[in-house]
């Protein structure tokens, strides 16, 4: 055990930082009860970006949520307010330059964070970076077992109130939704090198619902409303799109699915961590490192092409990964993953 870890029995106040992507937050929120397990009568924060803060404000394991919204506070402006909240282990699972500096300067007995290029002054316990070698989730519990920490849990978690849920049975029912199973659909993706075609939506959306007699609803997010009314207006059944939502309703949505087919984006965690099968499109990122996280999903990529896992935001030979992956690839896929989840609510 370091110097550093020896003063776990000491510890009081903790505090985990996750900026950007939801993705990414609620892929670190694996850490949550492994922390409240270890230390179960701390006080526990999280610090994120707005978009993250949905993702882990009624997380029952975390006492507050600290926002950094680059809008209204400055770099200094963080760093004073992590530093009057005087925690004595800060754990960075984000590691860039700026999350790093407000480690070291949180003046915590404990600092935690990755052997990154640079960063390593700031922490006193270090993991090695294994993000390009493992799933994300096992990323995030590097940090814990740096700290010798026992991890028995391995559960994401996202949770959704009363009222998301309240919101979400108006919606189903005022569209006449609820008898029949229901497909959820999602275009959307962070890049555009991530999604799959807007025409292939819509011919997989008839398909669902001419071989499963099953519903289709189309998810939508900021930006997001013209592809879904898109595949709605060239679907030849109805497809129905919802209004605007939350993340919380989202997630009511998705509970209410009986499995989703998404894009590499941030509904596909959400809907991972609250059991609803998956069926997940990749293409330019690789799904063994930021796939759906759990047993019952399933992946469809256009295997055997060379390109496939590239992480570029924009393709230079016409985004093959997308455009020669078929609807009958993927209904395929949608079948099997039916099939092995058959009788799931």
């Amino acid at each position: 055990m370091t110097a550093a870890a020896s003063h776990l029995s000491t510890i009081e106040k903790i505090l985990i930082i996750k900026l950007r992507a939801v993705g990414d937050v609620l892929l670190s929120t694996i850490v949550t009860k492994n922390l409240r397990l270890a230390f179960p009568s701390a006080v526990i924060h999280y610090l994120t970006e707005p978009p993250g803060r949905e993702v882990v404000h009624l997380n029952p394991f975390i006492d507050d949520v600290l926002v950094f919204d680059k809008e209204t506070m400055s770099g200094a402006g963080l760093i004073r307010a992590v530093r009057r909240r005087r925690y004595d282990l800060v754990i960075d699972l984000f590691g860039n330059p700026r999350t790093a500096l407000v480690t070291w300067l949180s003046r915590a007995s404990v600092r935690v964070g990755y052997r990154f290029r640079g960063r390593s002054y700031a922490y006193n316990v270090i993991a090695e970076p294994r993000g390009d070698h493992v799933h994300n989730t096992e990323f995030n519990l590097d940090a814990l077992r740096a700290l010798g920490i026992d991890i028995p849990d391995r559960n994401i978690y996202f949770q959704f109130s009363r009222a998301d849920r309240h919101f979400i049975d108006g919606f189903l029912t005022e569209a006449g939704l609820g008898t029949r199973g229901l497909a959820c659909m999602n275009p959307g993706g962070g890049w555009y090198t991530k999604r799959w075609g807007i025409e292939q939506f819509a011919a997989l959306g008839d398909r669902i619902v001419e071989t499963r007699g099953m519903d289709v609803v189309l998810a939508w997010g900021p930006g997001e409303e013209d592809d879904a009314l898109r595949i709605k207006g060239l679907m030849r059944y109805d497809a129905f799109v919802p209004p605007p939502t939350t993340l919380g309703q989202l997630g009511a949505l998705l509970k209410r699915c009986k499995l989703l087919v998404t894009n590499d984006s941030g509904p596909m965690h959400i809907a991972a961590a609250l059991g609803t099968p998956v069926l997940a499109i990749f293409g330019p990122t690789n799904p063994q490192l930021q796939g759906p996280f759990g047993p019952n999903h399933a992946l469809v990529r256009k295997e055997g092409l060379e390109c496939l896992g590239c992480n570029l935001t924009s393709c230079p030979i016409g985004h093959p990964c997308m455009k020669t992956l078929t609807v009958d690839e993927v209904a395929d896929k949608f079948d099997e993953l039916m099939e092995r989840n058959i009788g799931r609510s």
